[in-house]
């Protein structure tokens, strides 16, 4: 199989914030490389969050010349870096001035005092690190506040120590899903439903075609494993990796998918995701991925008001008893066995978790489709 890398997706600010949420974590940390979206998406975020102003900090750069800070929302302006064309290039040549030490360290101790649980800071690098008493004063923040920051990509101990944090839910947009895997399954026999339902239409299309696409462009590898020769022969014409096989066990599957989708590198987890669910939305998939990649200690489980229900996305620690699952054995014998490391996405609906078994079941959801 090829590896086709780490799609190009950015993660929106409603699908960040249902990861977020989900992960019972503090604050919010955005970083990545110049160009990667921090600025963008951390305004996104206080805007779909609410409505006001945020307290907090934001800084700026003025090629050539300097960065600035600001107060928010009272305004107040300082600068706190200056261009030194003396410096090796070509980043990191500004020199502090000392308004980190002067506005912004005033500007974080009241946003601490102001209403809201919520402050922000855009950015964090490497020119605030040189201010220890700012760094004290972001600390003080955290204790206080939860807090929305975007933190640049720096290998540096102050922005290392934010992003580790336990209570740092941290998104790496130049990765935002690391290196993701997903198995879609396929290998149901259709015995209820009298016939191949992944290849039963629904809206003028297959079944199947559904899932496919929610789980399109996500993942750096991406596997569908069968029993049947048609359904493989449709992912086979859409250029997706395809196990077919005879086996009987339900552990055939999920050790089939996960030795296909391991065997050109490794992978920091997989989602395991079922054919038949055609209302699950790509935002839900994408929401269980940014869980796995941000918290990758937990299993993390799409849930409907806290029933939990599939996909399901194992992280790497799991693969192990994955493959080693005897024949009638499935997923769910892994998340029994580790229920405190179990944790819940909800979906945005019951539809997402709902599955087709049977022609009725079809009927319902064409039905329910249509409409």
């Amino acid at each position: 199989m090829n590896d086709i890398g780490t799609p190009a997706w950015r993660p929106t600010a409603s699908c960040t914030w249902r990861a977020f949420r989900s992960s019972g974590k503090k604050h919010l940390l955005l970083t990545g490389g110049r160009g990667s979206g921090k600025t963008t998406l951390l305004w996104a975020l206080q805007s779909l969050l609410s409505a006001g102003p945020w307290p907090g900090v934001t800084t700026w750069a003025r090629p050539g010349a300097g960065v600035w800070l600001r107060q928010e929302p009272e305004g107040a302006v300082v600068q706190a870096g200056r261009f030194d064309p003396a410096l090796p290039g070509p980043e990191n040549r500004m020199r502090p001035t000392g308004g980190f030490d002067a506005l912004g360290v005033e500007a974080l101790e009241q946003a601490a005092r102001a209403p809201g649980q919520w402050a922000a800071i855009d950015e964090i690098g490497y020119l605030e690190c040189g201010s220890p008493a700012y760094c004290q004063a972001i600390l003080r923040l955290m204790g206080s506040k939860r807090l929305l920051a975007a933190v640049r990509k720096q290998d540096l101990p102050f922005l290392r120590q934010l992003c580790a944090r336990s209570d740092v839910f941290c998104l790496d947009l130049d990765r935002p899903l690391g290196r993701a895997g997903c198995v879609v399954m396929a290998s149901g026999l259709g015995r209820r439903f009298g016939g191949n339902k992944l290849l039963a239409p629904l809206g003028g299309r297959p079944l199947l075609s559904y899932v496919l696409a929610s789980t399109e462009g996500l993942f750096a590898r991406r596997v569908m494993v069968t029993r049947n020769p048609d359904t493989a022969a449709l992912c086979r014409q859409q250029g997706i990796q395809t196990v077919l096989h005879s086996l009987p066990g339900r552990s055939d599957t999920i050790r089939l998918g996960l030795e296909a989708a391991t065997a050109e590198g490794t992978l920091d987890g997989c989602l395991f995701c079922p054919g038949d669910q055609p209302l699950l939305r790509r935002e839900t998939v994408a929401a269980l991925a940014l869980c796995g990649a941000a918290v990758p200690d937990k299993i993390w489980r799409t849930a409907w008001q806290g029933t939990p229900g599939a996909p399901v996305w194992f992280p790497a620690w799991s693969f192990g008893e994955l493959a080693a699952l005897s024949q009638d054995q499935g997923g769910g014998w892994v998340l029994r066995r580790h229920p405190e490391q179990v944790g819940l996405v909800e979906a945005s609906s019951s539809a997402e978790l709902a599955d087709v078994d049977t022609r009725e079941d079809l009927q319902r959801m064409q039905s329910g489709y249509m409409e």
